[in-house]
């Protein structure tokens, strides 16, 4: 008889960011008030389900995130390294749009190559870890149902490698608003569907939806 199991990959709530960077994996990046109540929104949207396991990157942002939806259901939160945000040169940054990032020269010897990315961490790499972690979390969770708390570039990597995409994009196009889930359904071992779902969709700002136009001093960079 097979198992079905069921992976969430969730992107964390919004983030307290005043100065507008692109925080990366710079430490001390905590939730905002309001992706605080995104991630009591989707610990609510999940308290029915099935799930016997929650792992969190291990940014603030990401255990903050996930803290709700283990608690919901009596659970340790784990911590998997491989659930990190991707690794940007830029981080630390701005790098938005309209701030004139892309006409400083000392910038261009990042971008020459957008199919790698050249600027950061190679998409084959992000899908490699992703992939362990979500098998992983399978195990964890074989015959019922995991949430994995990451980040939005290496889900969007991860789904669009599953789903037999190229993994160079434009980043305004990616389908992974704050706070929401990607589902990895799993037989036995093999994936069999994926499934995407905004729980919190009310509450993200209009700018950070997915699909949406860049607003001038609002890049969605960095909610990343």
């Amino acid at each position: 008889m097979s198992d079905i199991t069921v992976v969430h990959v969730m992107r964390h709530g919004e983030v307290a960011n005043p100065d507008g960077v692109l925080y990366g994996r710079l430490p001390g990046y905590r939730l905002s008030e309001l992706g605080q109540q995104m991630a009591e929104r989707v610990a609510e949207h999940l308290a029915s389900r099935d799930i016997t396991h929650v792992v969190s990157s291990p940014l603030e942002r990401a255990q903050e995130t996930a803290t709700p939806i283990a608690k919901s259901h009596g659970l340790e939160l784990a911590t998997d390294g491989r659930l990190i945000e991707a690794d940007n040169v830029f981080q630390g940054k701005t790098f938005g749009v309209g701030d004139g990032a892309l006409r400083r020269p000392e910038n261009w010897k990042h971008l020459v190559n957008p199919f790698k990315p050249s600027w950061g961490e190679p998409y084959v790499d992000q899908v490699v870890r992703m992939m362990g972690a979500l098998d992983a979390a399978k195990d964890a969770a074989r015959g019922h149902e995991a949430v994995c708390v990451s980040h939005q570039l290496p889900i969007w990597i991860v789904r669009s490698y599953v789903e037999r995409r190229r993994l160079w994009h434009d980043p305004r196009k990616r389908q992974c608003t704050l706070a929401s889930l990607t589902t990895f359904t799993y037989q036995d071992d093999r994936i069999v569907s994926v499934g995407y779902s905004e729980p919190a969709r009310d509450l993200v700002p209009a700018h950070l939806l997915a699909g949406a136009k860049p607003v001038k001093g609002k890049s969605k960079a960095f909610g990343a």
